[in-house]
């Protein structure tokens, strides 16, 4: 097996040099590291990660805290969290949480005690012993998806969809095509996403002139099961909705199903359009208007984020939010749209990044 000092001597550089280059701890010749990547490759050089970690006190891992298992959702941010994470040449350990805060402060405690560089946490509904656990430990950590209120956002960076203007973007939408009494399906109470959806929702009738009817809100919980109970409820008012707005992806299975059990047809009987785009929303019939968030680039700005903190510890913590767009298809009662129409077809926010939450 190859040793750093063979590399050294291949390259005709001294093993300083050699750990110059492959930690990234010094800026070196570009011929030179270049010459001693050519002997790492001619070698088949492998660092030895758990000497290096002994002598820079880093592990070159990431801790990720997200329900990819549970939330579908997650296992696209989680594919742009891991190749972020590759590209730069860092490991990921993995713990899903849940969405359970008791088990949330577990498996971030179990991550923290594997010596990981950084984390990378959505937070759940509840998350005050995280968040007091992460500030105790000074633990470098950015907060995916889900922020902290803006009175209290805490030392994290954060990185997050806009969630408002997309939502307001739907209601404004079904309401210019003569809807009146449109219905939402919420979110589980305390989530940041869930709070932001519904103000959105409230602005988008605002905007289109309508007054907002508290019956017409519903909680789905998040879950598909909670939204199937959420719009039944939602039919069964004397004044049901002609236009239903789901606030994720699995809430709008649940919303489907309950619809599909009371034999109404979308958009027939009920328009629909939801709050996150997935993979088979163009395989219904009717195709499923929906907001689509960009979920791999947030994954990989939360890497990229998390690096920066880790390079300088002591710079002010930061929100980035990502655009989201508007995917125009037919479930809302328009016509179905050509292929030109298709895909993103609006823009909905331009991508900021303020030094707290909004």
């Amino acid at each position: 097996m190859s040793t750093m000092a063979d590399v050294a001597r291949s390259a005709g550089v001294s093993v300083a040099t050699v750990s110059h280059v492959l930690n990234g701890t010094r800026p070196v010749l570009p011929h030179t590291r270049q010459a001693v990547l050519d002997a790492v490759e001619a070698l088949g050089y492998t660092p030895n990660s758990l000497a290096r970690s002994l002598v820079t006190s880093r592990t070159r891992s990431i801790g990720l805290a997200v329900s990819a298992i549970s939330n579908p959702y997650f296992t696209e941010i989680l594919q742009g969290v891991e190749a972020a994470a590759l590209e730069a040449g860092y490991s990921l350990l993995i713990a899903d949480p849940h969405d359970d805060p008791a088990h949330e402060l577990k498996v971030v405690q179990l991550l923290h005690g594997r010596r990981v560089d950084g984390m990378i946490v959505a937070p759940s509904a509840e998350p005050g012993d995280l968040v007091a656990y992460l500030r105790r430990q000074a633990v470098p950590t950015v907060l995916l998806d889900r922020v902290l209120p803006a009175d209290n956002p805490g030392p994290f960076d954060q990185v997050c969809a806009e969630n408002s203007g997309p939502m307001a973007e739907l209601v404004t939408h079904l309401a210019s095509l003569g809807h009146r009494r449109i219905g939402l399906v919420a979110g589980l109470p305390g989530l940041s996403t869930t709070s932001e959806r519904l103000a959105g929702y409230r602005q988008g009738l605002a905007a289109a002139g309508l007054d907002a009817d508290d019956a017409l809100v519903v909680s789905g919980s998040s879950e598909s099961t909670g939204a199937e109970r959420a719009t039944a409820a939602l039919l069964a008012l004397p004044g049901a909705p002609t236009a239903l707005v789901t606030a994720n992806n699995a809430m709008t299975i649940g919303a489907l199903r309950a619809l599909r059990e009371r034999g109404l047809s979308v958009p027939g009987d009920i328009a629909l359009a939801c709050f996150d785009d997935f993979a088979w929303a163009d395989l219904f019939a009717p195709r499923l208007t929906a907001i689509a968030q960009p979920s791999r680039e947030m994954g990989a700005q939360a890497v990229h984020v998390l690096l920066d903190r880790l390079a300088a510890p002591d710079r002010e913590a930061r929100t980035v939010r990502l655009p989201c767009a508007f995917v125009h298809r037919a479930s809302c009662g328009c016509p179905e749209p050509g292929p030109a129409d298709t895909g993103n077809s609006m823009e909905s926010t331009s991508q900021s990044e303020k030094g707290t939450t909004p």
